[in-house]
């Protein structure tokens, strides 16, 4: 990373229909490892598909230690992982943790913090986690991978850098092969020992072999040399693991391998990751976000997403926010990544699991807002966050138990979706995505899925509602409009253009459509509806309980 900046249930119990609808959409499912590719997808060994939907957890920092555990025993960071929603890791590692014999094997957790005057960490891993504190470094991180496995995690082993310290910068001299603390020969032969190490552990199902190339001296050419060297090595010493392979410019660019493939003497393995935050590509705050979300998904259209269509998965392996939803720029990219990981069903790693670190760059205890703990680890930083990302938790598309194809229309800046009201359905709120209703969106209407009623507005300021007698009215026919793609827009009797919108509490009306383009003071996020395509039931929804009844249940876990 390259910078960080410090209900739609009728339930008597609200609280609990709440709890159990959020545990159905987000329970781990039970994999055959190891895992492969098939086109576009990973899969499990039954061709089932598998969706990463990890959470990024630092351990390349300075004490070369999984971070928070001076706050909370490891099986409970582990569990609350999986309370959370996510089924995988990624665990990131510098490299000296393979080559510096004497600092992975010699050196101790407590020992670690004693060099680096962390007192309060160690007596807070002593009460926390006794049996690890005077464990080697390697071990120590040995035993976090074993109980995210004990607690059904899997995880990406990340090479984030080879000297530990916070990441990233063009000049610190890990950036791109040849660079001061990066040498090509040593790389690879960590790499092979990495792999090597975990051979044979089940949940341990992939490696990313560096972290965001840069600098001066990234090139293609080079680029193909070591990677496809470094691609050989792990394979050849873990032939489980799928091998992950980052982009140039910090990994926000891909665009080199669209017409030099990589090769590779295995198949069936090769991932590739791409990163993505509000700072990737600035001025999200002082211009139109609409614009500015349609010039950057055209980067990222040329600079890796063409790859699905190339039949490799893509694995947008660090993205996220302040959760403190405080800085402009962050709330303004956050629809427009969500509605993008959302339209493809990508792969993905939010950054980050942290709430606080050790130490970060000469800072001790050092807050990481945009984790998604708060610095005790146990409290969510901000429990609206979570909603906003369980729809990107859930597989919608691929191998596996499917039903006819079907839409949802998805509300990026809540998370929730498009839903009949329980009171009255003819009028429409926002709710969990997966007590929405399947839809149906072809010419350029909306209807629910073998129902004749379609949405329809009502004029600006008013409530959209459904009907069965307006269906060819311009009122009934909406189409994506401005650079976003994300504004869904009908046209009123005197023909006035109108955008679908949410009102504060949460029900959909037509409004005058907003910050179309140029304009970059006002925020459009409210009229931001991503129609989404699904073949795969969301756990929870009528549909999987209808295909639950129909199927074995060995198919649907």
């Amino acid at each position: 990373m390259t910078r960080k900046e410090p209900k739609h249930m009728f339930c008597i119990f609200p609280f609990f229909c709440f709890f159990f609808s959020f545990i159905a959409q987000h329970t781990v499912p039970n994999m055959a490892y190891p895992l492969s590719t098939s086109s576009r997808w990973i899969v499990d060994e039954n061709g089932q598909r598998v969706k990463l939907a990890c959470v990024n957890w630092p351990s390349h920092l300075q004490p070369v230690v999984a971070e928070g555990l001076s706050k909370q025993p490891l099986d409970a960071v582990a569990k609350k992982i999986v309370e959370m929603g996510f089924n995988c890791v990624r665990l990131t590692w510098a490299l000296d943790l393979m080559t510096n014999e004497t600092l992975a094997n010699n050196v101790t957790v407590r020992q670690s913090f004693q060099s680096f005057g962390l007192k309060d960490d160690i007596v807070g891993f002593q009460n926390n986690n006794p049996s690890i504190i005077d464990s080697s470094l390697i071990e120590a991180f040995k035993m976090v991978v074993t109980t995210l496995g004990n607690n059904d995690v899997m995880v990406i082993l990340d090479n984030h850098l080879t000297k530990p310290g916070w990441c990233c910068a063009n000049n610190d001299g890990n950036g791109f092969f040849g660079d001061k603390f990066f040498d090509p020969t040593e790389w690879t032969a960590a790499l092979s020992k990495m792999a090597a190490t975990f051979d044979g552990v089940s949940n341990v199902v992939g490696m990313s072999l560096r972290n965001e190339l840069r600098g001066p001296r990234q090139n293609a050419n080079d680029w193909f040399k070591y990677m496809q060297q470094g691609a050989e090595a792990v394979h050849a010493a873990n032939k489980n693991v799928l091998v992950i392979l980052s982009g140039l410019s910090f990994d926000a660019d891909l665009s080199f391998v669209r017409s030099r493939p990589v090769k590779l003497s295995f198949t069936k393995k090769l991932v590739f990751e791409l990163h993505w935050y509000s700072f990737s590509d600035g001025n999200w705050a002082t211009n139109n976000p609409n614009d500015v979300c349609g010039k950057v998904l055209n980067r990222i259209r040329n600079g890796g997403e063409f790859l699905l269509n190339k039949g490799f998965p893509l694995f947008l392996s660090e993205f996220g926010i302040d959760e403190r939803g405080v800085n402009a720029d962050d709330n303004r990219y956050f629809g427009c990544v969500s509605g993008w990981a959302a339209g493809n069903d990508v792969d993905w790693s939010l950054w980050a699991l942290t709430g606080s670190y050790y130490l970060r760059e000469g800072k001790v205890g050092l807050v990481e807002y945009y984790g998604a703990l708060d610095s005790d680890w146990f409290s969510l930083r901000n429990a609206s966050f979570l909603q906003k990302i369980t729809l990107l938790q859930s597989q919608l598309q691929g191998p596996g138990p499917s039903t006819d194809a079907y839409n949802l229309v998805f509300h990026p800046y809540t998370g929730l979706c498009l839903v009949r009201s329980l009171n009255d359905t003819t009028m429409l709120t926002l709710g969990p995505c997966n007590s929405s209703e399947p839809w149906n969106y072809t010419n350029k209407t909306l209807r629910i899925k073998d129902q004749p009623s379609c949405l329809q507005s009502n004029g600006p300021g008013n409530r959209v509602t459904m009907t069965t007698t307006s269906c060819s009215s311009p009122g009934s026919t909406w189409q994506t409009i401005s650079a976003s793609m994300m504004h869904l827009a009908s046209t009123t009797s005197n023909d006035t253009s109108v955008c679908l919108d949410v009102d504060a509490t949460n029900n959909v009306v037509a409004n005058t459509c907003k910050c179309l383009s140029k304009d970059s003071s006002c925020e459009p996020m409210s009229q931001w509806f991503k129609i989404i395509t699904a073949t795969r039931p969301l756990k929870g929804s009528r549909l999987y309980k209808q295909l639950e009844n129909l199927s074995p249940k060995s198919d649907l876990l």
